[in-house]
């Protein structure tokens, strides 16, 4: 049985809890949170995981991605879940492709395609 409740009228895009984010959250936005929030630098915690402070400062500008080894690393140092930091990176990735108009054209037009096979 569908537990899903249709409201007429209502587009279901339209719905709170089926809305996008206009702006998804990328995993370096809570780190630069936590590390505020407990007074320490990126250099600090850099120093503290061996990364380079280049990488750690490119992830927290949302300019470079979390991967596995990293979100552990950052897990270890400031207590932050590493499931959590991929996936808010993974649902990052997800909502800018998504955004990408000709990809979801080219989306949409396999879709077609393969409703037809």
């Amino acid at each position: 049985m569908n537990n899903m409740i249709t409201l007429q009228g209502v587009d279901p895009d339209m719905i709170a809890n089926n809305l996008t984010p206009f702006e998804p959250t990328h995993p370096g936005e809570l780190i630069r949170d936590e590390l505020m929030a407990g007074n320490i630098t990126q250099a600090k915690l850099a120093e503290s995981i061996d990364v380079k402070a280049s990488l750690l400062n490119e992830i927290i500008k949302g300019k470079r991605g979390v991967n596995t080894e990293l979100a552990l690393l950052i897990e270890a140092a400031l207590n932050i879940p590493a499931d959590l930091l991929l996936n808010l990176q993974n649902d990052y990735n997800m909502q800018m492709v998504k955004s990408y108009v000709s990809f979801m054209k080219r989306l949409s037009s396999i879709r077609n395609i393969a409703a037809v096979l």
